[in-house]
């Protein structure tokens, strides 16, 4: 399986958390402390950020800068 270089809002919680538990912290840092609730199987980037009231291109960002950060 090929590994994810970027991180989509299109992408749901569950595959954003599967692709690096650090990325867990970065969204705990925007604000955004229910990275274990059940939703995150089903629900969007975006659709959280919207929940949230995070700025999803933002947060989008931020995710992949701590990706880029490992390379």
């Amino acid at each position: 399986m090929e590994a994810i270089m970027e991180i989509s809002k299109e992408m749901t919680m569950g595959e954003i958390l599967s692709v690096d538990e650090g990325l867990a912290d970065v969204l705990v840092d925007a604000g955004m402390h229910c990275v274990g609730c059940p939703a995150h199987s089903f629900e969007t980037l975006e659709e959280a950020c919207a929940v949230h009231g995070i700025d999803s291109d933002q947060l989008t960002s931020n995710l992949n800068t701590y990706l880029n950060s490992k390379n």
